[in-house]
């Protein structure tokens, strides 16, 4: 063995060593604080460019979301409106019932139509205010509904063309070809009553196929939502298995780190001293 102070081999072995601990605690220490095992492409390109993509998808399942949100809100105002529509016709079919009994005197008739005409009004007054963000699917020229239903292209090729998920305009004003009754309709005589239980027997079931229509649009965007967030739910956690840190595990790096870099620096100090011996020599 030679003794030499131009070059301490023990020293720049503790120092390489040293460095190499020194490197891993940074990246122990940088897992941590992220919670990212792969926080950038430098980290492993594959599994990096796999989550940023899976990352893209979540992002566009969000813009799904709110707009079935958003189209599930149109709809359920619109439900809400076409229900209580149905009960103010249930209403009105009974009074056109008395109205159309023969035995009724004429102020009778008069007060059963006045009835009649504010319910008559009132689905005026419904169709108008089912109205959401300014779209209204029960008034004609209202608007319609058409909301994304997933990512996925719906052509073949070229521009990208979502699938949608579309409820069109139910059109419930009265005299319209659902709510067959006029906006001048009225039980004031025993004929235009008898006329008008007619009438309201087949505006009954054209509402019939408009509940059942906008039950069915409700419905579906239920369970689209439903889907689209267990959907993303899934995605979050296949990104998390490519890119998150098991901090238990770094943890205990840590705690290992730490003490070789103490071991480290103390085998160092000890290198350093080995050209202090060769003093000896020359007392």
């Amino acid at each position: 063995m030679s003794f030499t102070v131009n070059t301490n081999v023990g020293a720049m072995a503790a120092l390489q060593s040293l460095s190499s601990t020194n490197k891993s605690m940074a990246t122990v220490q940088s897992r941590i604080n992220t919670g990212l095992n792969v926080a950038s492409t430098k980290d492993d390109s594959a599994s990096f460019t796999i989550a940023q993509s899976l990352r893209g998808d979540m992002g566009g399942l969000k813009a799904v979301s709110s707009s079935l949100n958003r189209a599930k809100s149109v709809v359920d105002v619109a439900v809400a409106g076409a229900e209580q529509i149905s009960d103010i016709v249930n209403d009105m079919k009974k009074k056109a019932y008395e109205a159309s009994d023969a035995g009724i005197d004429t102020a009778s008739r008069d007060a059963i139509n006045q009835d009649f005409v504010a319910l008559r009004d009132r689905i005026t007054t419904i169709v108008n205010s089912a109205d959401f963000n300014g779209t209204n699917i029960l008034k004609t020229g209202g608007g319609s509904v058409s909301a994304l239903q997933s990512l996925q292209d719906g052509t073949a090729g070229g521009t990208w063309d979502p699938d949608a998920l579309s409820v069109g305009n139910q059109g419930l004003e009265l005299g319209g070809s659902v709510i067959t009754v006029a906006t001048t309709g009225t039980i004031s005589t025993q004929a235009n009553a008898q006329a008008m239980v007619d009438t309201l027997s087949t505006t009954q079931t054209n509402l019939k196929t408009s509940l059942s229509t906008l039950g069915a649009a409700s419905r579906k965007i239920d369970a689209q939502l439903t889907f689209t967030s267990k959907l993303s739910d899934v995605i979050e956690a296949g990104v998390g298995n490519l890119v998150d840190a098991d901090l238990a595990k770094e943890s205990a790096k840590l705690q290992a780190l730490q003490v070789k870099q103490q071991l480290g620096i103390q085998a160092l100090s000890i290198a350093n001293q080995a050209p202090q011996a060769i003093m000896s020599l020359f007392r």
